[in-house]
């Protein structure tokens, strides 16, 4: 696999998975209970935004991969939003800053904060979280494809 670009659609599709994972894992819990295919919806997220189709029948492991895979989902989802929310934070640093820079990191000059919040923050989480991103949605892939696969 090539290495991920930052603003190819590759990385905004396995981000949208990243945040997209928990909140309809945890739709599907009483929707399974109620008997919706719910696994089925699962694989059909998986296949749109990661790629691989998952076989298996309409009903196997909606309710386990649910359960299973939230606290990994919810983990996924902190760490992408985290991420993604520094980049325009701290290319923006002088907007939330006071006026008071002198402690700042890359202080004491106004210059030397906004560089540094830039550089490091900015351009540099701007950089990693495709790295990031694609690790956390390859271990999503891993355990929806061990849940949502089985054949009944």
């Amino acid at each position: 696999m090539p290495p991920p670009r930052t603003l190819h659609r590759t990385t905004w599709r396995r981000t949208a998975y990243a945040l997209l994972a928990l909140p309809v894992g945890l739709a599907c819990v009483p929707l399974s209970l109620l008997g919706a295919p719910t696994a089925r919806w699962q694989r059909g997220l998986v296949r749109r935004f990661l790629g691989p189709d998952l076989p298996g029948t309409a009903r196997a492991g909606g309710l386990p991969h649910a359960l299973l895979a939230t606290p990994l989902n919810l983990l996924t989802a902190l760490i992408t939003l985290y991420g993604w929310v520094i980049v325009p934070m701290n290319l923006g640093w002088p907007l939330r800053a006071g006026s008071d820079y002198s402690a700042a990191w890359g202080g004491p000059t106004f210059a030397g904060a906004w560089a540094f919040h830039a550089v490091v923050g900015g351009i540099g989480f701007l950089l990693l979280m495709p790295w990031v991103v694609r690790g956390l949605t390859a271990v999503q892939l891993r355990v929806a494809g061990a849940l949502l696969s089985r054949l009944s």
